[in-house]
């Protein structure tokens, strides 16, 4: 059996155009944003917010949108644009930068790492939305003096933050909105 050059010519192209036909889309990175707060006084000059501490199913790259009934719903094509862990972090040491300007906030993994006179361990333990629709944030909080001029502060703390939609777009806003609050705490904590 001969075959024409013209139907191989077509048989190859419709073979090539098969993968970009099956290619998945890339996801959208989402980010979460500093949200302003009350400025305050007297907390220690230098602060070191250590590595913040999350709940397993947290620890992915899609974004969960949910951990009731039994099930973890995740995002297939929604993630987060770095680990979430880090972002918190980050997005906390400006929020408390905003907050406390009289006082210096660093990262406990950043390369500029001066002696502490406060520590601030957090662990998340939820931070996705409810049969609601709104956001939980669950954390335990230790803030701790390094001269151990006040006992150390630990607390647990949950915020609910109402999100505007059901959309991705309204969550991530929401989750900024709960580590704003969050935010509030730990300066509070802090200039106590």
């Amino acid at each position: 059996m001969m075959i024409s050059r013209r139907s191989f010519s077509l048989a190859s192209l419709g073979l090539a155009v098969l993968p970009a036909a099956c290619a998945s889309t890339a996801p959208v990175l989402y980010t979460l944003d500093a949200a302003p707060g009350a400025v305050l006084t007297g907390a220690p000059r230098v602060i070191i917010l250590q590595d913040v501490g999350l709940a397993p199913y947290l620890n992915r790259k899609p974004i969960v949108r949910s951990s009731g009934g039994y099930q973890i719903a995740v995002e297939t094509n929604n993630w987060w644009g770095e680990t979430l862990s880090s972002m918190i972090g980050r997005v906390l040491v400006a929020e408390l930068d905003q907050r406390l300007p009289a006082s210096q906030v660093f990262s406990e993994s950043s390369t500029v790492t001066p002696q502490a006179q406060a520590t601030v361990a957090l662990n998340v333990t939820r931070f996705d939305r409810n049969e609601s629709g709104a956001v939980v944030l669950a954390a335990q909080l230790e803030v701790t003096r390094t001269d151990g001029s006040k006992p150390p502060v630990v607390d647990s703390l949950r915020f609910v933050a109402p999100a505007s939609g059901t959309d991705i777009p309204s969550q991530v806003q929401a989750m900024s909105v709960a580590l704003g609050q969050l935010a509030d705490a730990i300066a509070q904590a802090l200039a106590g």
